[in-house]
């Protein structure tokens, strides 16, 4: 847990928005509470609207965690997935992931190539191609949506979990070597896929190796 703790990217992500959010609620609260002092019909107005965003942060906090998950559930709940280091740059990396974005209930498969900018991962070489076996975090925006597939989609490294190199190449070979090819063949598409809104790609059947089909 403490290795998870000091290296992995998602877990940084959580503490950081549940620290903004906690930021933002403190200087809401100390703001309402100097207009409440002022005892102004205006400045009453403005600090009760202060108060519900100060309210809407602490639920924020509150709620992040709990949406996300723990580490444990993260990797136990989340599908294995291929990716491979597809930009090597002096400060980090960006992965090259294929994922079945379909959700359970669709009764389909919907694969696409998904990206993620990470700075570092424990036990790879950041080199184009790299083989990093990884977990995909998929989640939705809103309890609203009604779409087939996620509308957040993420890979997240097994090396960011664990330091055991034997868990690391089991997972990796218990990726079809079809699938390590497929990424190995659109690394190039990498930046392009980036530049997207969400950072993915949906393929094609035609795309795909046959027993991905």
């Amino acid at each position: 847990m403490s290795h998870a703790k000091s290296v992995n990217q998602t877990l940084a992500e959580v503490r950081s928005l549940r620290w903004s959010a906690v930021v933002v609620a403190a200087l809401c609260l100390a703001v309402a509470v100097w207009l409440f002092y002022l005892g102004r019909p205006w400045s009453y107005v403005v600090g009760t609207v202060l108060l519900v965003m100060t309210a809407t942060s602490v639920w924020v906090a509150l709620w992040v965690p709990r949406k996300v998950g723990t580490i444990e559930e993260l990797y136990h709940d989340s599908p294995l997935v291929p990716a491979v280091v597809a930009v090597a740059r002096p400060r980090g990396m960006t992965l090259l992931a294929l994922v079945d974005i379909a959700k359970p209930e669709s009764g389909a498969h919907h694969y696409a190539l998904v990206t993620r900018d990470v700075a570092a991962i424990p036990g790879h070489r950041a080199r184009v191609g790299e083989r990093v076996p990884s977990v995909a975090v998929m989640s939705d925006r809103t309890s609203k949506n009604k779409s087939e597939v996620w509308q957040m989609v993420s890979p997240m490294p097994i090396s960011w979990g664990t330091r055991d190199q034997k868990v690391i190449a089991d997972a990796t070979a218990a990726i079809a070597e079809s699938e390590w090819k497929l990424l190995k063949d659109k690394v190039a598409m990498a930046e392009r896929i980036s530049a997207t809104n969400d950072r993915r790609m949906e393929l094609e059947a035609r795309d795909l190796p046959p027993e991905l089909r």
